[in-house]
């Protein structure tokens, strides 16, 4: 019998700041996708200044969140990303994961080279592939190479570039929400209406499968700025003038929320609450209505908490 295809791994975008002093949840959720028990991990510094520094970071980090080792695959340079030694590297690991930095270095020294079709066979063959920050907005086929924050699109705010291509027909932003980059995702969306743009908060992650469904982790939000039936004057705006947007839809996506990005809906709307957390705030619910008739019929009173405290001392 011919061998079944490898799904791919999965994807985790990370939108920067990822918590490494806390649950660390989002390095946590990388490490445990990682195949095997003590799963061996490709660190990618070349995105940053800090050189050694940062993956000496990591390989404490991932060691404490179960990794058995963490490799340095570190080119400088376009050489080094098609020096067949150091794209070995690659060879026996069980996750990659790219650090924040500088996305068109990354893009600038990887794309193109050996190191990137090891980097995207990897994926195909099952491997996980993180990045943060820099790192995150590489994964897409389409990257935010640079551009200032604002709420407002603007023409000529920001520039799209080449990115490693792991996710198709998406750009991918990240610090989303810190540094206000609304604007400039809006008008790279209003520029190409076919891409869907993902912005990543900080300390949070997208969590893509099978380049279709989208999963959110960590204490931020993903929001998704779906443009396929957008009117726009991207087209015709002069120098940085602000942009007509309509009809854009916008997906602000928590902890837990799962997004299909083919049909792009919303498929899950995240964890499910706790039964006794559900009836704590029917309760609650109740006690507010009773306020509020007490009110209107302009007498306070504070009977329903005195009610609702002896309800929680029987129960």
């Amino acid at each position: 019998m011919p061998e079944a295809a490898a799904i791919p791994g999965p994807l985790y975008l990370i939108g920067g700041a990822e918590d490494k002093l806390g649950r660390r949840t989002v390095l946590r959720h990388f490490v445990a996708a990682c195949r095997g028990d003590a799963p061996r991990i490709a660190v990618i510094p070349t995105a940053s200044s800090l050189g050694a520094d940062i993956v000496e970071m990591y390989t404490a980090l991932l060691g404490r969140l179960g990794a058995g080792s963490v490799v340095a695959v570190q080119p400088e340079n376009r050489e080094a990303a098609d020096d067949p030694a150091l794209v070995r590297r690659l060879d026996d690991v069980d996750g990659i994961f790219m650090t924040g930095g500088n996305q068109l270095k990354l893009a600038g020294v990887v794309n193109g080279t050996a190191l990137a079709d090891a980097i995207r066979a990897a994926h195909r063959a099952g491997l996980v592939v993180g990045g943060t920050s820099a790192g995150a907005s590489y994964q897409s086929d389409y990257m935010v190479a640079f551009g200032g924050g604002g709420s407002t699109p603007k023409q000529r705010m920001t520039q799209m570039s080449a990115g490693l291509g792991l996710i198709t027909g998406c750009i991918v932003d990240q610090h989303f929400s810190q540094r206000n980059r609304y604007g400039r995702l809006i008008s790279l969306v209003a520029q190409s209406p076919n891409l869907l743009g993902i912005g990543v908060d900080e300390d949070t992650a997208a969590v893509v499968r099978e380049e279709a469904l989208l999963e959110v982790v960590g204490s931020g939000v993903v929001t998704i700025v779906d443009g396929s039936h957008m009117t726009t004057s991207a087209h015709e705006a002069k120098r940085a003038r602000p942009l007509l947007v309509s009809d854009a839809r916008f997906h602000v996506l928590p902890h837990g929320a799962v997004f299909d990005l083919r049909s792009r809906r919303l498929l899950e709307t995240g964890p499910a609450v706790v039964p006794a957390e559900l009836a704590e705030l029917r309760v609650a619910e109740a006690d507010m209505r009773e306020l509020a008739r007490t009110i209107v019929t302009d007498g306070a009173s504070s009977s329903p908490w005195r009610r609702r405290e002896r309800r929680k001392g029987t129960a």
